[in-house]
């Protein structure tokens, strides 16, 4: 969803801490406290039990809904963060909306939190390089997960989430709401219907704006150490898109990328002297555009200025330090097992934000642009909100004229689609979905391993093929698509 998660392990001058030290101490008593309590010989109905590891401003989404919307099915009965400040922040943001105060656990205390909250499903949202951590030692100790994406942010720690959950066998749910988009819905309902008939390439552009694009470089998503950079923590969300409308996993991969805007000599170019440690002490922030008061937005100031006393991280770090690591330019050429293909960029620094994107097949080509509104993590902003006339979708048949699509509608963020999201999370009965909107570790791992194979390509100058990085994942469950062995019939003759 996204996408800001608990800044879990990241000081000010990225001094790097493993808070998560995961001991076995829990025993198998944890396993044994799931499900229905019993009282004599009857099982007796509760409440579905979550804790949430990582309470930075990603987590509110899930608090919020639990508080509100699902609290006749479901309760928080605890929180996990190596922020004290944050913790105790969760917890008042809690009582104040349900009058319980879930329980508090630093990061070292996650096992005693499994076995003494004994929770049903435990949600990550913490920094991205952390997800695996959490994931593989909650299904160990019998719990189900929920998690943020990305689902994490290499190889090697994807192989860890894929063998924890065959030895396992709980469940890992990875969260693209962005499917559930009623547009992005759309746009797959009409690729399932075969509008365009085969889908023989896809080209795919997604721009982020000054304000959106910029926060991932003040943030701990600015180092690949915690993100994966854009290619994994943002475009995880873009190519799970692909994978999904197309019905396919990716089998090669070549890209490129730079940092050529968010520089020091970019701030020289600006006007500025040259870059500062952060926006809150910056002697020339009266005159960068590019400040972000933490003092003077109270949800931001609520949940990281206050609390910096405990573990030094700097939420409003300068977006043109030299120490950044992640590219704000990045282009990717992809080949997919239905012989699809994939032309992809994505910038972080561009005049408006959104996307566009078109499917060519062999009855015609769909055209589809999302333009969404301006966004800040943390902040009363909506995130993926979309323009009012912001999404436009239209079909061009073969030697045809184009038709507009009257477009699918939802409101809140991402599109619509979070609403229908947590509906398919937190309500007790699960609706069947022609769509398959709901993912796994399977399409968690493909979605990232497209960013990691990115990324690898971008550092070495090679073409990178998935299959070489993890292996044995199991396919996803996707919808079925045309096949591709069906008589077209014959455009019209000039």
């Amino acid at each position: 969803m996204k996408s800001n998660q608990s800044d879990q392990s990241v000081s000010s001058g990225l001094k790097r801490r493993d808070f998560v030290k995961v001991s076995a101490s829990a025993g198998m008593g944890v396993l044994l406290s799931r499900g229905a309590l019993v009282h004599g010989s009857a099982a007796v109905d509760r409440k579905k039990r979550f804790v949430i590891v990582g309470v930075g401003s990603r987590s509110r989404m899930y608090q919020n809904a639990v508080f509100r919307d699902y609290a006749d099915s479901c309760e928080i009965v605890g929180f996990c963060d190596v922020n004290p400040g944050r913790l105790e922040y969760a917890q008042k943001r809690a009582f104040d909306a349900t009058g319980k105060k879930p329980s508090l656990y630093a990061a070292e205390d996650f096992d005693r939190m499994i076995a003494e909250a004994k929770p049903d499903t435990v949600i990550v949202t913490t920094v991205d390089g952390l997800h695996h951590k959490y994931i593989v030692r909650a299904m160990e100790l019998g719990c189900d997960v929920i998690t943020e994406k990305p689902l994490t942010t290499n190889a090697e720690k994807c192989r860890q989430i894929i063998d924890a959950q065959k030895e396992t066998g709980r469940k890992c749910t990875v969260t693209f709401n962005y499917r559930y988009s009623p547009p992005r819905t759309q746009v797959k309902d009409l690729l399932m219907k075969g509008e365009i008939g085969d889908i023989l390439s896809v080209d795919f552009h997604w721009m982020l704006n000054t304000h959106h694009g910029a926060d991932y470089f003040r943030r701990w998503h600015s180092h690949k150490e915690f993100s994966g950079g854009l290619m994994v923590h943002k475009a995880t969300h873009h190519f799970d898109l692909v994978n999904w409308w197309l019905s396919a996993i990716p089998v090669s991969v070549f890209a490129t990328g730079k940092r050529e805007f968010y520089t020091p000599q970019m701030a020289k170019r600006l006007g500025l002297n040259g870059y500062h440690e952060r926006c809150h002490t910056c002697p020339e922030k009266a005159k960068c555009a590019f400040e972000l008061d933490l003092a003077g937005r109270s949800s931001l100031k609520a949940l990281y200025l206050d609390n910096e006393k405990y573990d030094g991280y700097y939420r409003d770090r300068c977006v043109f330090r030299p120490d950044i690591d992640i590219e704000d330019t990045m282009n990717v050429l992809a080949t997919y097992d239905n012989s699809a293909t994939l032309c992809y960029s994505l910038n972080a620094f561009n005049a408006w934000e959104g996307y566009n994107i078109a499917f060519n097949g062999t009855k015609g080509r769909l055209e589809h642009q999302i333009v969404e509104k301006i966004y800040v993590s943390g902040t009363d902003t909506v995130q993926g909100g979309i323009e009012e006339g912001g999404v436009t979708t239209r079909i061009i048949p073969l030697r045809g004229a184009a038709r507009e699509v009257d477009i699918w509608t939802g409101e809140g963020g991402h599109g619509g689609g979070d609403k229908v999201l947590l509906d398919d999370l937190f309500l007790p009965e699960k609706r069947n979905d022609k769509y398959l909107r709901a993912a796994d570790q399977r399409s968690g791992a493909y979605s990232i391993l497209t960013g990691v194979a990115a990324n690898h390509s971008i550092a070495t100058g090679r073409q990178i093929r998935v299959s070489d990085l993890v292996q044995n994942i199991g396919y996803p469950d996707y919808p079925k698509m045309p096949t591709r062995n069906y008589p077209l019939e014959m455009p019209a003759k000039i």
